[in-house]
C-alpha cells in the first residue's frame, strides 16, 4: 500500500532519523518508525499531537527547533516488538494503538471464554438442570458437564 509511495523506514536509534522524518513531512512520504519502546522521543510530541499551524498561508509544523512545511499526504506508522506494551495514558491519548499480536494461547483463551459463555447460557436456560441445581442434586461442575 505505502511501498508505492516510497515508504521511509527509520528507527529511533538511527543517526539522522529526525532529518529523514523532516523530509518525509515536507514531501508527503509515509514513514514507518520501527522498534519503539514504551517511551517515545519528546521531539515527536508536536507530530503526535498534530500541532499544525498556518504560516504565510502554508501549513507548517515545528519539529525540534525547525519549522517544517507540512504536506497533507504525510503519514506515520509506529511499530514495536514488545509483546504487550503498556503505554502511559498521556501517550495512548496521542495514538491509535492496535494490537496485532495473536498467540496460540491467547486465541485458545478467547475461544474457551466464548464456549463457556455459550454453555453457561444454555445451562441457566435449561429448566431441568436449573431445578436440580436449586434442589442440590447436582454440583455446579456436574451441571456444566451435562
Amino acid at each position: 500500500m505505502e511501498r508505492e509511495r516510497n515508504l521511509q523506514i527509520i528507527k529511533l536509534g538511527d543517526a539522522g532519523y529526525i532529518r529523514t522524518l523532516e523530509n518525509a513531512i515536507q514531501f508527503g512520504l509515509p514513514v514507518l518508525l520501527e522498534n519503539i519502546g514504551e517511551e517515545l522521543d519528546p521531539a515527536l510530541e508536536p507530530l503526535l499531537l498534530e500541532q499544525i499551524f498556518k504560516s504565510a498561508g502554508v501549513m507548517c509544523i515545528r519539529l525540534g527547533d525547525a519549522m517544517i512545511e507540512y504536506h497533507q499526504d504525510f503519514r506515520v506508522y509506529i511499530t514495536t516488538k514488545l509483546r504487550n506494551p503498556h503505554y502511559l495514558p498521556e501517550t495512548q491519548v496521542k495514538l491509535s494503538v492496535l494490537n496485532f499480536m495473536i498467540t496460540k494461547d491467547g486465541l485458545s483463551d478467547q475461544l474457551l471464554g466464548v464456549v463457556f459463555c455459550e454453555r453457561e447460557a444454555r445451562f441457566w436456560n435449561s429448566r431441568k438442570v436449573s431445578l436440580c441445581f436449586r434442589l442440590g442434586f447436582l454440583s455446579f461442575h456436574q451441571c456444566l458437564l451435562h
